[in-house]
């Protein structure tokens, strides 16, 4: 039997419905998802955020609230409440899908209680470089989560279990201000001399009391859950010890893989590359040069060299620890990381990351389902792709990364009826002639994505003159039935 290539899905995008219907949505499409392809979902931060139903779920308020009680507003989150999302994961498991739960341990928002904290105000430039004498502020740290009253941890939060804040609530003012006797944790990214602090309340993850409560919860979660794995949120903003250790624990105690993949949002792969030797490759990162690749083509006029698309990026470079992706929830229209791929690449991009042999591609749930609130449709594509992947896109892999704009793949499949050939331009379209494997000599290709009319014969020694239209994608393959 053949081995199925793990494809993973982002289930959800920014602008779902504020309708709590999210996890019974999930349970109802896992089978479906499965037999489209999919076998890793990451679902999204099942807490309950500072903004209640409103929030999608990166204001982390109370980690061990996951829809159970009256806080912010609301009992259920944004997605639903715990035994709807403990039902989301079954489903999920009984049609054969991996989940992934969403762990963002950087900061808290939305405290219930503030308190007097000596602090000095940081350059947000240059977070070393101080900006006032330490003063007192009335700083939002202190959370005691009333509405739970001590169901599953009694522990009080305060301003000892962090670094910093961004506002004074005595003056009413923003800034970035470091507590007295804190220093910000060390190997985080060096933007703005020091990427520790990114928002809300900063959780001081080199404090071990810190880090054993949320070794802890992990235990936790994991147990309560069942998931299979973790998304780990804003990692370049977090100490690179704290996950390696963290992470280590989880396995230990459940005695079993734990895939993670962490967020580190940097376009430059030497940065990424460091922090994979930091972590000792305990996690995979997600592709964020691969994405900017992407998204440059889709501003360029068909001015990108296509023979470096997959230049510096973790699939060219460390492709056992990429995940690559094509767009999130942060990349899509109007959200703070907007870098969106435009719609006539997305094919394109999703035939890359889906039919080549590096990494572990990530499908985007807005590209999937589509994302009303910014009037995107699904891209049609998309699904044979998925099929293409699980049926064909198998055995060894030659690269045609040999030109400006007409550049494509093979792979030569692991018996007659797999293998592909995939061919793209940003630009007029064309013909280039590929390797495909002796194996398919004298077998008759067409396109599985219907854009292209004519049939190609595999010549005696295995190379095929493919063709692709302009703009556009073609993926061949046999007419021998699979």
């Amino acid at each position: 039997m053949k081995n199925i290539n793990r494809t993973m899905m982002q289930y959800f995008e920014w602008y779902l419905p504020e309708d709590s219907l999210h996890w019974q949505r999930a349970a109802k499409e896992a089978a479906s998802l499965y037999e489209a392809g999919i076998n890793m979902v990451w679902l999204p931060p099942a807490y309950k955020g500072a903004a209640g139903k409103s929030d999608v779920g990166y204001g982390v308020y109370d980690i061990y609230d996951l829809g159970e009680f009256d806080q912010k507003g609301s009992i259920p989150t944004k997605y639903g409440t715990k035994d709807e999302y403990l039902d989301a994961i079954k489903a999920m498991h009984e049609a054969g899908i991996e989940v992934l739960g969403d762990m963002v341990f950087n900061h808290m928002m939305g405290a219930d209680e503030t308190e007097t904290v000596m602090a000095r105000r940081m350059d947000s430039g240059n977070r070393f470089v101080q900006i006032s004498d330490m003063h007192e502020i009335e700083a939002w740290t202190k959370f005691t989560f009333p509405g739970r009253k001590g169901k599953y941890f009694d522990y009080v939060w305060t301003s000892n279990n962090f670094d910093g804040v961004d506002w004074d609530n005595r003056r009413q003012e923003n800034g970035v201000f470091l507590f007295k006797d804190k220093n910000w944790d060390n190997s985080v990214d060096e933007e703005n001399g020091n990427f520790d602090y990114l928002m809300g309340a900063d959780l001081a993850l080199d404090n071990p009391e810190v880090a054993k409560l949320l070794t802890d919860y992990g235990y936790w979660y994991t147990d309560l859950t069942g998931i299979d794995g973790y998304r780990l949120d804003a990692v370049k903003h977090i100490a690179s010890g704290f996950y390696k250790d963290w992470l280590n624990a989880m396995r230990a105690h459940t005695g079993k893989e734990m895939f993670a993949v962490g967020e580190y949002w940097n376009p430059g792969i030497d940065k990424l590359l460091r922090y994979i030797e930091l972590t000792n490759g305990e996690m995979s990162l997600f592709d964020v040069p691969l994405h900017f690749h992407f998204n440059q083509i889709s501003n360029a006029n068909s001015g990108y060299p296509m023979s470096l698309l997959l230049r510096d990026t973790l699939a060219e470079r460390d492709p056992m620890h990429a995940v690559t992706f094509v767009e999130n929830h942060d990349t899509q229209p109007g959200q703070a990381l907007e870098s969106p791929v435009a719609p006539w690449l997305k094919p394109i991009a999703y035939a890359i990351i889906l039919l080549q042999e590096r990494g572990l591609p990530c499908v985007f749930y807005g590209d999937y389902y589509g994302i009303p609130h910014s009037g995107l449709a699904p891209v049609k594509e998309l699904k044979t792709l998925l099929k293409l992947r699980q049926t064909m896109a198998y055995g060894p892999e030659h690269d045609y990364y040999d030109d400006d704009n007409i550049v494509g793949f093979t792979r030569e499949g692991d018996d007659r009826e797999s293998g592909l050939a995939v061919l793209l331009s940003d630009a007029p379209g064309g013909t280039k002639k590929m390797y495909i494997g002796s194996s398919h000599a004298g077998q008759t290709f067409y396109d599985a994505l219907g854009k292209c009319q004519n049939r190609i014969v595999i010549d005696e020694e295995g190379f095929g003159v493919f063709e692709t239209d302009g703009g556009s994608v073609s993926v061949w393959i046999s007419e021998i039935p699979g």
